[in-house]
């Protein structure tokens, strides 16, 4: 199973990631969206997530729920702009 250890290289960068920031749940799901775009199940992207974010992490049952709404296409059209937004 693929972990944060591919994305941040050092154990200093992911305490660094996790005490520094605090995602809001806009931004935790447009990290759930990307990973589910890369072809990730749930159980890897929130292993990713808690590695990383530790407590400030998404229960597994929001990550399933978000990628199954993806799945769906069924987000809101806020989101929408902000995750499909080909300028970012």
């Amino acid at each position: 199973m693929s972990n944060c250890k591919t994305f941040l290289v050092t154990e200093a960068e992911r305490k660094h990631v996790s005490l520094t920031y605090n995602f809001n749940n806009m931004e935790k799901r447009a990290v759930i969206k990307f990973f589910f775009l890369q072809g990730k199940v749930p159980k890897e992207i929130h292993a990713i997530l808690t590695e990383t974010l530790r407590e400030n992490a998404p229960s597994y049952v929001t990550v399933k729920n978000w990628v199954a709404q993806f799945k769906r296409g069924d987000f809101p059209p806020v989101m929408r702009l902000i995750l499909d937004d080909p300028k970012q």
